[in-house]
């Protein structure tokens, strides 16, 4: 079975997911749709997919479409993969799929009902870097783990970009810090306590976003995010015996891992692969019941969790439990 995709949204992160996903023999981009009738036709013949509507409903009512990717920006992402599920199509979600964790629960109740799939879009989950970090940590390559520190940062210069409005959700953490959260509560587990602090630009979102987060077994983690930082990306796992570094964290386009001990530092080779690639490809074998997928209600519920007390902590507020 190959997956027919339907694409809400013309923004330019379908890019890359179109990209991954002309690598996937398990899927076809079969229609985009946008508010626009006129920009989903342009979009529709630059990008060689068959058919293009002028509004979400129209996409969401053809049956010929399996699985929806949405790329909207952040506010309206439950409320779309909501109306997706309730339409019959399942429905990979871009990050985050939001700060609130009552509300994401609720979108997997839908999709349960339904008999759908949800999945909230992490792409460098699924690249085997990610994988050999977490393998390599388990097996005690660095001995007992203590701390996980993260960076994501870009100069963002157009003061009308979605990311810098408050009514869509936008801001640092929402956008990039989220991939910090991400992964260190994959390696640390369920946050106990978290502690933040924001610098407030655009309409009021935060362009700086620094937080701080303990897991169980007292281990620590720290990261920064941003849009008026320069542009950085990069992750480091401590333990008592050695530390992890990666250089290219989320996008994987350079592959590999350090692994520095007292005695030198190791390179761990990671073969190059397309993340959008994989998860597509692990979206598909979900669908047929083939593989788990690999992010469900249980991370996408504490990953809300987590930044709603982020957001808590950094408003003023003392440490969030």
């Amino acid at each position: 079975m190959t997956v027919r995709w339907g694409i809400l949204s013309t923004a330019r992160i379908n890019r890359k997911f179109l990209d991954g996903l002309a690598g996937s023999s398990d899927g076809e981009a079969v229609a985009v749709a946008s508010r626009d009738a006129d920009r989903a036709a342009a979009y529709a013949r630059e990008r060689g997919i068959p058919r293009a509507y002028g509004s979400y409903d129209e996409l969401l009512a053809d049956p010929e479409i399996d699985a929806v990717y949405i790329s909207l920006p952040n506010a309206p992402h439950l409320e779309w993969s909501r109306r997706a599920l309730e339409a019959g199509k399942h429905v990979l979600c871009e990050k985050p799929l939001s700060a609130a964790p009552g509300e994401v629960e609720a979108a997997f109740d839908v999709a349960e009902r339904e008999g759908r799939l949800l999945m909230e879009a992490f792409m460098y989950r699924h690249h085997p870097q990610t994988a050999r970090l977490v393998e390599l940590v388990a097996d005690g390559a660095i001995g007992r783990l203590r701390l996980i520190r993260a960076s994501f940062s870009f100069p963002l210069r157009d003061p009308a970009d979605v990311r810098l409005s408050r009514d869509l959700a936008g801001g640092a953490l929402m956008d990039v810090g989220c991939y910090c959260v991400n992964a260190a509560r994959l390696l640390g587990g369920e946050a106990e306590q978290v502690n933040a602090f924001q610098m407030i630009g655009g309409d009021g979102v935060d362009i700086v976003f620094v937080g701080s987060m303990r897991f169980p077994h007292t281990v620590l983690a720290h990261f920064d995010a941003g849009f008026r930082l320069a542009a950085r990306h990069d992750l480091e796992v401590v333990g008592e015996d050695g530390t992890l570094y990666v250089s290219d964290p989320w996008h994987c386009v350079s592959p590999g891992i350090d692994l520095r001990r007292a005695d030198g530092v190791e390179r761990i080779e990671i073969p190059a692969a397309n993340p959008y690639t994989l998860e597509a490809d692990n979206f598909a074998a979900a669908i047929r019941g083939e593989a788990p997928p690999l992010l469900g209600r249980a991370d996408a519920v504490d990953q809300a969790r987590t930044i709603e007390a982020l957001y808590g902590a950094a408003a003023g507020g003392p440490s969030v439990r």
